[in-house]
């Protein structure tokens, strides 16, 4: 394979990452994070936001000794909720990762993209307790009920950054926004509107996402996810934000940015089939339409960051796809969540910088908590312990409801034309 710097392949231009930015229940910052995936930690603990009183089950992933003030500096607190501090510290990491500053961030015409399932839902949490308690809707607290537009999500993220000359957008196809976000951001890049994106995810634990997977019995009763084994139970919601530096080859070399990976393709499909239900036919096309993007064979895919929530259906339909995609023998595939929990809007970008992560460092995570593989997820989860691998080529797969599928192909960068 040619190690070319050409900017372009094709008509398309490159586009790599130059900036991570990691906020999770297992580790805040690039380092503790990378440690966390290589140690196999379990983020889940009892659930501290709010009262559990009532509920069987107690436990989530929460993101432990958070401080907003370490990372946010020209946003006031309060402008922004739970989830939306978690967008902005990733967000400030990335690009001090990436080594760009505000001058240069405000000189530049940008893109971004943040995904998000819940927004600020513990905010209108709390605003639907303050309404019920007082039988009154205008006690609600007039500083919480102006940050709950999910849109600020990703404006807030331009304000804190001093970003003028911005497109910012929040993408909240739920489960995939994080994959949709960076898909978008590529897109942005490839079509030549913009050298830079700044994409990913952010959310936060909050009873409405709590209650909704209870009641559809989507929750474990457990204290620990154990996606692909026999004995899974369900999943036990998260939280947390990932953000990437998205930026063209060209503009990368330019300034000597240090590259992680290069973003190859994506594909999105959306089934419609359910509601809830995955689809295994849906979630197999977004696969080979990624593959396609990214101009990406099937035997040279390293290993497979699933959507792997430690459900029933959504394991046994994942794994299905994915072998009706590779055959009999896929690569490994692996499922943060049983470290991560669900982050929701997060996860799929916390999956993508796990992916990059990977390539970075030469590892496999694990999928921890796993005692026997179920015969109907015939696939190598990477059992309990991360494994060292020369990774070049991954694959990103995140699926949500209403069959929204979305799937991003990364590689090592200078291993493709």
């Amino acid at each position: 394979m040619s190690t070319s710097p050409s900017p372009e392949v094709g008509d398309r231009r490159r586009v790599v990452l130059t900036g991570l930015g990691a906020i999770t229940s297992i580790g805040t910052g690039l380092a503790e994070y990378t440690a966390g995936l290589r140690a196999g930690r379990n983020g889940a603990a009892e659930i501290t936001r709010f009262d559990t009183t009532g509920f069987d089950q107690v436990h989530a992933c929460e993101v432990p000794d958070f401080d907003p003030e370490q990372w946010i500096r020209n946003v006031p607190l309060d402008d922004v909720g739970q989830a939306g501090q978690f967008a902005l510290a990733a967000a400030r990491m990335a690009v001090e990762d990436a080594g760009l500053t505000e001058d240069e961030l405000g000189d530049r015409q940008s893109v971004v993209s943040i995904g998000t399932t819940d927004g600020e839902s513990h905010d209108l949490d709390r605003l639907i307790a303050m309404d019920v308690a007082a039988g009154d809707p205008e006690v609600m607290d007039p500083v919480l009920a102006r940050r709950i537009n999910t849109g600020r999500l990703s404006t807030a993220v331009a304000r804190e950054l001093r970003m003028p000359n911005v497109e910012a957008n929040t993408v909240t196809t739920a489960c995939a926004a994080g994959n949709y976000s960076i898909g978008y951001g590529l897109d942005s890049i490839r079509s030549g509107e913009t050298d830079l994106a700044i994409c990913g995810g952010a959310d936060a634990v909050c009873r409405k996402a709590f209650v909704s997977f209870y009641r559809l019995g989507a929750l474990t009763s457990e204290d620990r996810v154990r996606p692909f084994d026999k004995n899974r139970r369900g999943i036990l919601t998260g939280e947390g934000a990932g953000v990437l530096v998205l930026e063209s080859l060209e503009s990368a070399l330019a300034r000597g940015a240090r590259i992680y990976a290069e973003v190859l393709g994506y594909g999105l499909s959306c089934d419609a089939n359910h509601p809830t239900a995955p689809d295994r036919e849906g979630i197999a096309r977004g696969i080979r339409l990624a593959l396609d993007d990214a101009g990406v064979k099937q035997d040279e895919v390293d290993f497979i960051s699933a959507h792997g929530t430690g459900t029933k259906a959504n394991d046994k339909t994942e794994s299905g796809a994915i072998v009706d995609v590779y055959g009999d023998t896929p690569p490994r595939t692996v499922a943060l969540k049983s470290m991560l929990g669900h982050s929701m809007g997060a996860a799929s970008a916390l999956g993508a910088i796990a992916c990059a992560l990977s390539i970075e460092h030469g590892f496999i995570p694990p999928t921890i908590n796993h005692v026997e593989t179920d015969p109907e997820c015939p696939v190598d989860c990477v059992p309990n312990e991360s494994v060292e691998a020369d990774v070049r080529i991954v694959q990103n797969n995140s699926s949500a409801f209403a069959g929204n599928n979305a799937i991003l192909i990364l590689g090592k960068y200078g291993e493709r034309v």
